[in-house]
Protein backbone atom coordinates (compact mmCIF):
# COMPACT_ATOMS: atom_id res chain seq x y z
CA UNK A 1 0.00 0.00 0.00
CA UNK A 2 2.58 2.23 0.66
CA UNK A 3 4.68 1.87 -2.67
CA UNK A 4 1.02 2.41 -4.13
CA UNK A 5 0.46 5.76 -2.17
CA UNK A 6 4.33 7.29 -2.95
CA UNK A 7 4.04 5.97 -6.65
CA UNK A 8 0.77 7.59 -6.94
CA UNK A 9 1.81 11.12 -5.50
CA UNK A 10 5.16 10.37 -8.07
CA UNK A 11 3.04 10.18 -10.73
CA UNK A 12 0.74 12.57 -10.07
CA UNK A 13 3.06 15.39 -9.27
CA UNK A 14 6.20 14.74 -11.99
CA UNK A 15 3.38 15.04 -15.10
CA UNK A 16 4.15 16.17 -18.32
CA UNK A 17 5.62 19.74 -17.11
CA UNK A 18 8.46 17.76 -16.37
CA UNK A 19 9.29 16.70 -19.97
CA UNK A 20 12.44 17.39 -21.18
CA UNK A 21 13.95 18.02 -25.16
CA UNK A 22 17.30 18.87 -26.68
CA UNK A 23 17.14 22.49 -27.97
CA UNK A 24 20.94 24.01 -28.45
CA UNK A 25 23.73 22.32 -29.33
CA UNK A 26 27.39 23.47 -28.28
CA UNK A 27 30.67 22.33 -30.72
CA UNK A 28 33.54 23.04 -28.62
CA UNK A 29 32.31 25.41 -26.45
CA UNK A 30 30.31 27.70 -28.50
CA UNK A 31 26.25 27.69 -28.73
CA UNK A 32 25.26 26.82 -32.22
CA UNK A 33 21.93 28.60 -31.12
CA UNK A 34 18.74 27.47 -31.29
CA UNK A 35 18.32 23.86 -33.14
CA UNK A 36 14.30 23.83 -32.92
CA UNK A 37 13.88 22.25 -36.20
CA UNK A 38 16.56 24.04 -38.05
CA UNK A 39 19.71 21.27 -37.17
CA UNK A 40 17.31 19.17 -34.49
CA UNK A 41 14.50 17.02 -35.96
CA UNK A 42 12.49 18.24 -32.91
CA UNK A 43 9.13 16.82 -32.16
CA UNK A 44 6.28 19.22 -31.57
CA UNK A 45 5.89 18.51 -28.17
CA UNK A 46 8.14 17.18 -25.41
CA UNK A 47 6.56 14.43 -24.33
CA UNK A 48 8.26 11.12 -24.24
CA UNK A 49 7.91 8.15 -26.40
CA UNK A 50 6.31 5.21 -24.14
CA UNK A 51 5.20 2.80 -26.94
CA UNK A 52 8.23 0.54 -27.46
CA UNK A 53 6.79 -1.29 -30.77
CA UNK A 54 7.05 2.20 -32.39
CA UNK A 55 9.36 3.36 -35.13
CA UNK A 56 9.42 6.68 -32.94
CA UNK A 57 11.84 5.25 -30.58
CA UNK A 58 14.95 5.84 -32.85
CA UNK A 59 13.71 9.87 -33.79
CA UNK A 60 10.83 10.70 -32.52
CA UNK A 61 7.59 11.49 -33.98
CA UNK A 62 9.18 14.12 -35.99
CA UNK A 63 11.70 12.03 -37.95
CA UNK A 64 12.38 14.35 -40.92
CA UNK A 65 15.12 16.16 -42.39
CA UNK A 66 15.60 19.48 -41.55
CA UNK A 67 17.68 22.86 -43.28
CA UNK A 68 20.90 22.54 -41.78
CA UNK A 69 23.85 20.44 -41.01
CA UNK A 70 25.96 21.17 -38.29
CA UNK A 71 29.90 20.34 -39.15
CA UNK A 72 32.35 18.69 -36.94
CA UNK A 73 36.21 17.13 -37.29
CA UNK A 74 37.44 14.09 -35.22
CA UNK A 75 37.84 15.32 -31.41
CA UNK A 76 35.35 18.41 -31.75
CA UNK A 77 33.41 18.13 -28.35
CA UNK A 78 29.44 18.00 -29.21
CA UNK A 79 27.69 19.07 -26.09
CA UNK A 80 23.81 18.66 -25.85
CA UNK A 81 22.03 20.47 -24.06
CA UNK A 82 18.64 19.44 -22.10
CA UNK A 83 15.91 21.52 -21.18
CA UNK A 84 12.12 21.64 -20.35
CA UNK A 85 10.88 25.13 -21.96
CA UNK A 86 13.53 26.83 -21.73
CA UNK A 87 17.34 26.69 -21.51
CA UNK A 88 18.80 25.67 -17.68
CA UNK A 89 15.67 25.58 -16.29
CA UNK A 90 14.74 22.74 -13.80
CA UNK A 91 15.76 20.50 -16.73
CA UNK A 92 13.50 17.27 -16.05
CA UNK A 93 11.46 16.63 -12.71
CA UNK A 94 13.84 14.91 -10.15
CA UNK A 95 11.45 12.06 -10.18
CA UNK A 96 12.35 11.21 -13.71
CA UNK A 97 14.84 8.91 -12.69
CA UNK A 98 17.03 6.85 -15.25
CA UNK A 99 19.74 6.85 -17.86
CA UNK A 100 20.93 9.48 -20.12
CA UNK A 101 23.08 7.99 -23.04
CA UNK A 102 23.78 9.38 -26.95
CA UNK A 103 24.31 6.69 -29.99
CA UNK A 104 25.26 7.85 -33.66
CA UNK A 105 24.09 6.63 -37.19
CA UNK A 106 24.84 7.53 -40.66
CA UNK A 107 22.21 9.77 -41.97
CA UNK A 108 21.44 7.85 -44.92
CA UNK A 109 19.78 5.39 -42.87
CA UNK A 110 16.87 7.67 -41.71
CA UNK A 111 17.26 5.97 -38.11
CA UNK A 112 15.94 2.77 -39.17
CA UNK A 113 17.56 -1.00 -39.24
CA UNK A 114 21.22 -1.90 -37.17
CA UNK A 115 22.89 1.16 -37.59
CA UNK A 116 22.73 2.88 -33.82
CA UNK A 117 25.96 2.77 -32.33
CA UNK A 118 26.28 3.88 -28.43
CA UNK A 119 28.69 6.20 -27.71
CA UNK A 120 28.02 7.33 -24.32
CA UNK A 121 25.98 5.68 -21.09
CA UNK A 122 25.32 6.41 -17.85
CA UNK A 123 22.70 4.83 -15.51
CA UNK A 124 23.55 4.20 -11.88
CA UNK A 125 26.74 4.72 -10.36
CA UNK A 126 27.21 6.77 -7.16
CA UNK A 127 23.24 8.45 -8.37
CA UNK A 128 21.19 8.31 -11.12
CA UNK A 129 22.30 9.49 -14.34
CA UNK A 130 19.16 12.20 -14.70
CA UNK A 131 19.86 13.61 -11.54
CA UNK A 132 23.98 14.79 -12.88
CA UNK A 133 21.73 16.13 -15.43
CA UNK A 134 20.20 18.11 -13.01
CA UNK A 135 22.79 19.22 -11.28
CA UNK A 136 24.84 19.63 -15.03
CA UNK A 137 22.48 22.35 -16.15
CA UNK A 138 21.60 19.77 -18.70
CA UNK A 139 24.59 19.16 -20.63
CA UNK A 140 26.10 16.34 -21.74
CA UNK A 141 29.13 15.69 -24.36
CA UNK A 142 30.58 13.46 -26.31
CA UNK A 143 33.75 13.53 -28.57
CA UNK A 144 33.37 12.90 -31.87
CA UNK A 145 35.61 10.02 -33.28
CA UNK A 146 37.40 9.13 -36.02
CA UNK A 147 34.71 8.72 -37.94
CA UNK A 148 34.58 8.54 -41.99
CA UNK A 149 33.73 11.92 -43.65
CA UNK A 150 30.13 11.79 -44.26
CA UNK A 151 26.56 13.02 -42.54
CA UNK A 152 25.29 11.21 -39.21
CA UNK A 153 22.75 11.50 -36.84
CA UNK A 154 23.69 12.31 -32.99
CA UNK A 155 20.75 10.48 -30.71
CA UNK A 156 20.95 12.10 -27.05
CA UNK A 157 18.54 10.49 -24.81
CA UNK A 158 17.42 10.20 -21.52
CA UNK A 159 15.17 6.69 -20.10
CA UNK A 160 12.51 7.82 -17.40
CA UNK A 161 11.88 4.90 -15.25
CA UNK A 162 9.34 6.33 -12.79
CA UNK A 163 6.51 4.72 -14.67
CA UNK A 164 8.90 1.61 -15.99
CA UNK A 165 7.67 -1.18 -13.29
CA UNK A 166 4.63 -2.04 -15.76
CA UNK A 167 5.26 -2.10 -19.40
CA UNK A 168 3.11 0.28 -21.38
CA UNK A 169 1.56 -2.17 -23.43
CA UNK A 170 0.34 -3.58 -20.20
CA UNK A 171 -0.72 -0.71 -19.06
CA UNK A 172 -0.59 2.81 -21.75
CA UNK A 173 -1.02 4.98 -18.37
CA UNK A 174 2.55 3.44 -17.25
CA UNK A 175 5.53 2.42 -18.62
CA UNK A 176 8.91 3.85 -19.67
CA UNK A 177 9.71 7.39 -20.93
CA UNK A 178 12.22 7.89 -23.50
CA UNK A 179 13.28 11.56 -24.68
CA UNK A 180 15.40 11.83 -27.46
CA UNK A 181 15.88 13.94 -30.44
CA UNK A 182 18.36 13.16 -33.74
CA UNK A 183 20.62 16.20 -34.72
CA UNK A 184 22.35 16.49 -37.97
CA UNK A 185 25.97 16.91 -37.94
CA UNK A 186 28.36 16.07 -41.32
CA UNK A 187 31.80 15.19 -40.37
CA UNK A 188 33.96 16.94 -42.54
CA UNK A 189 37.40 15.11 -41.06
CA UNK A 190 39.19 12.11 -43.32
CA UNK A 191 38.68 9.34 -40.77
CA UNK A 192 38.55 5.84 -40.88
CA UNK A 193 36.30 4.57 -38.56
CA UNK A 194 32.82 3.44 -39.66
CA UNK A 195 30.34 2.45 -37.72
CA UNK A 196 29.60 -1.08 -37.27
CA UNK A 197 27.81 -3.54 -34.45
CA UNK A 198 24.44 -1.01 -33.95
CA UNK A 199 22.07 -1.65 -32.91
CA UNK A 200 18.09 -1.63 -34.27
CA UNK A 201 15.73 -0.08 -31.67
CA UNK A 202 12.66 -2.49 -32.85
CA UNK A 203 15.34 -5.46 -31.79
CA UNK A 204 16.46 -3.88 -29.09
CA UNK A 205 14.62 -1.59 -27.02
CA UNK A 206 11.75 -4.29 -26.43
CA UNK A 207 9.35 -5.15 -22.93
CA UNK A 208 12.03 -8.17 -22.34
CA UNK A 209 14.63 -5.69 -21.54
CA UNK A 210 14.98 -4.93 -17.97
CA UNK A 211 16.73 -1.91 -18.39
CA UNK A 212 13.26 -0.22 -19.67
CA UNK A 213 11.07 -2.40 -17.72
CA UNK A 214 11.99 -2.15 -14.27
CA UNK A 215 10.95 -1.24 -11.02
CA UNK A 216 12.44 1.88 -9.38
CA UNK A 217 10.43 1.84 -6.17
CA UNK A 218 11.69 -1.84 -4.75
CA UNK A 219 14.60 -2.63 -6.88
CA UNK A 220 18.46 -2.00 -6.31
CA UNK A 221 19.25 0.96 -8.50
CA UNK A 222 22.98 -0.93 -8.67
CA UNK A 223 21.38 -3.50 -10.51
CA UNK A 224 20.36 -1.63 -13.41
CA UNK A 225 21.54 -1.96 -16.69
CA UNK A 226 20.67 0.96 -19.66
CA UNK A 227 19.54 -0.27 -22.97
CA UNK A 228 21.08 -0.54 -25.59
CA UNK A 229 24.01 -3.01 -24.67
CA UNK A 230 27.51 -1.97 -24.10
CA UNK A 231 29.23 1.25 -25.20
CA UNK A 232 30.72 0.88 -28.77
CA UNK A 233 34.87 0.84 -28.36
CA UNK A 234 34.70 3.87 -31.27
CA UNK A 235 33.81 6.08 -28.57
CA UNK A 236 35.81 8.37 -27.08
CA UNK A 237 36.38 8.98 -23.11
CA UNK A 238 37.83 12.46 -23.13
CA UNK A 239 35.38 14.68 -23.13
CA UNK A 240 32.61 12.38 -22.61
CA UNK A 241 30.17 13.50 -19.73
CA UNK A 242 27.45 15.22 -17.98
CA UNK A 243 28.14 18.38 -16.66
CA UNK A 244 29.99 21.61 -17.24
CA UNK A 245 30.52 22.29 -21.28
CA UNK A 246 34.33 21.66 -21.85
CA UNK A 247 36.43 25.06 -22.20
CA UNK A 248 36.24 26.71 -25.87
CA UNK A 249 38.74 24.92 -28.51
CA UNK A 250 38.97 21.40 -26.58
CA UNK A 251 39.96 18.89 -28.72
CA UNK A 252 40.44 15.40 -27.34
CA UNK A 253 42.39 12.69 -28.99
CA UNK A 254 39.65 11.09 -31.31
CA UNK A 255 40.72 7.85 -31.11
CA UNK A 256 39.16 5.15 -29.53
CA UNK A 257 38.97 4.46 -25.96
CA UNK A 258 42.24 2.56 -24.19
CA UNK A 259 41.28 -0.62 -22.93
CA UNK A 260 39.88 -0.74 -20.17
CA UNK A 261 38.22 2.87 -20.23
CA UNK A 262 35.13 3.56 -18.94
CA UNK A 263 33.47 6.70 -21.53
CA UNK A 264 30.28 6.14 -19.39
CA UNK A 265 31.80 7.56 -15.85
CA UNK A 266 34.33 9.97 -17.71
CA UNK A 267 34.09 13.32 -16.43
CA UNK A 268 34.49 16.65 -19.07
CA UNK A 269 37.36 17.76 -19.29
CA UNK A 270 39.37 20.18 -21.18
CA UNK A 271 42.73 19.48 -23.62
CA UNK A 272 45.67 19.52 -22.00
CA UNK A 273 46.92 21.61 -24.54
CA UNK A 274 45.65 24.60 -26.75
CA UNK A 275 44.68 23.39 -30.22
CA UNK A 276 46.06 25.29 -33.80
CA UNK A 277 43.08 27.94 -34.50
CA UNK A 278 41.14 27.18 -37.29
CA UNK A 279 40.67 30.12 -39.95
CA UNK A 280 37.42 32.15 -39.14
CA UNK A 281 34.38 31.34 -41.14
CA UNK A 282 31.24 32.94 -41.46
CA UNK A 283 29.27 31.13 -39.06
CA UNK A 284 25.52 31.85 -38.81
CA UNK A 285 23.85 32.60 -35.18
CA UNK A 286 27.27 30.98 -33.98
CA UNK A 287 26.71 32.16 -29.90
CA UNK A 288 30.27 31.86 -28.22
CA UNK A 289 30.18 30.57 -24.27
CA UNK A 290 32.14 32.21 -21.96
CA UNK A 291 35.55 30.97 -22.60
CA UNK A 292 38.46 32.19 -23.35
CA UNK A 293 39.08 34.35 -27.29
CA UNK A 294 42.51 32.76 -27.24
CA UNK A 295 40.71 29.24 -27.08
CA UNK A 296 37.76 30.24 -29.29
CA UNK A 297 36.73 27.44 -32.48
CA UNK A 298 34.75 28.88 -34.97
CA UNK A 299 32.07 26.01 -36.14
CA UNK A 300 30.43 26.58 -39.56
CA UNK A 301 26.90 25.68 -40.23
CA UNK A 302 25.89 23.95 -43.45
CA UNK A 303 22.94 24.16 -45.10
CA UNK A 304 21.36 21.39 -46.52
CA UNK A 305 18.53 22.54 -48.43
CA UNK A 306 17.45 25.84 -49.93
CA UNK A 307 14.92 26.40 -47.62
CA UNK A 308 14.58 29.70 -45.75
CA UNK A 309 14.85 29.93 -42.10
CA UNK A 310 14.97 32.80 -39.56
CA UNK A 311 18.29 33.63 -37.59
CA UNK A 312 18.80 31.04 -35.17
CA UNK A 313 19.25 32.29 -31.74
CA UNK A 314 19.28 30.84 -28.22
CA UNK A 315 15.93 31.29 -27.52
CA UNK A 316 13.63 29.26 -25.24
CA UNK A 317 12.52 25.72 -26.65
CA UNK A 318 8.72 26.63 -27.44
CA UNK A 319 7.21 23.80 -29.72
CA UNK A 320 4.14 23.89 -28.38
CA UNK A 321 3.51 27.29 -29.97
CA UNK A 322 3.19 25.64 -33.21
CA UNK A 323 -0.25 23.99 -32.01
CA UNK A 324 -2.46 27.18 -31.63
CA UNK A 325 -3.89 25.54 -29.05
CA UNK A 326 -1.22 25.03 -26.75
CA UNK A 327 0.35 28.57 -26.78
CA UNK A 328 0.74 28.54 -23.29
CA UNK A 329 3.94 27.87 -21.52
CA UNK A 330 4.72 26.26 -18.00
CA UNK A 331 4.91 29.84 -16.28
CA UNK A 332 2.95 32.40 -17.53
CA UNK A 333 3.02 35.06 -15.28
CA UNK A 334 4.56 37.93 -17.73
CA UNK A 335 1.46 37.44 -20.22
CA UNK A 336 -1.45 36.39 -18.05
CA UNK A 337 -2.45 34.28 -21.26
CA UNK A 338 -4.28 30.56 -21.18
CA UNK A 339 -2.16 27.97 -20.50
CA UNK A 340 -1.36 24.96 -22.87
CA UNK A 341 -2.52 21.54 -22.31
CA UNK A 342 -0.44 19.33 -20.26
CA UNK A 343 1.48 22.30 -18.84
CA UNK A 344 1.26 24.11 -14.77
CA UNK A 345 -1.28 26.20 -13.96
CA UNK A 346 -1.02 26.66 -9.99
CA UNK A 347 0.10 25.13 -6.94
CA UNK A 348 2.08 26.36 -4.21
CA UNK A 349 5.10 29.50 -5.71
CA UNK A 350 2.91 29.48 -9.02
CA UNK A 351 2.68 32.70 -10.00
CA UNK A 352 1.22 32.62 -13.50
CA UNK A 353 -1.89 32.35 -15.66
CA UNK A 354 -4.58 30.02 -13.78
CA UNK A 355 -6.40 30.02 -17.12
CA UNK A 356 -6.08 27.03 -19.15
CA UNK A 357 -6.55 27.05 -23.29
CA UNK A 358 -10.36 26.19 -24.16
CA UNK A 359 -11.27 22.71 -23.53
CA UNK A 360 -9.07 21.93 -20.67
CA UNK A 361 -9.51 22.86 -16.76
CA UNK A 362 -6.96 23.22 -14.13
CA UNK A 363 -6.56 20.13 -12.03
CA UNK A 364 -5.28 20.06 -9.12
CA UNK A 365 -2.54 17.35 -8.88
CA UNK A 366 -1.62 17.85 -4.92
CA UNK A 367 -0.63 21.37 -3.32
CA UNK A 368 2.44 22.02 -5.37
CA UNK A 369 1.17 21.67 -8.96
CA UNK A 370 -2.16 21.99 -10.61
CA UNK A 371 -2.12 21.05 -14.51
CA UNK A 372 -4.23 21.48 -17.61
CA UNK A 373 -6.19 18.52 -18.70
Amino acid sequence: MRFSVVAAIIASASAAYAHAVVGIVHINGVSQGNGVNTYIRSPPNNDPVKNLDSLDVACNVNNVAVPKTLEVSAGDVITFEWYHNTPQDDIIDASHKGAVQVYVAPTESNGAGPVWVKLFSQGYTDDWATNKLIAGKGLVSITVPDLKTGEYLFRPEVVALHESDTAYKVNAARGVQLYMECVQFKVVSSGSVGLSGGIDFKESYTYSDKGLVFDLYNAEPKTYVAPGGPVSPIAVSSGAGIGPIPAGGSKPNAGPAPAGAAPADATPSSASADPTPTAPVATPAAIAANVPASKMVTVTIRSSSTMSTSTATEAAYSPLAQDTKNSGSNNSASSGGPVAKWNRCGGIGYTGSTTCVEGTTCVVQNSHYSQCL
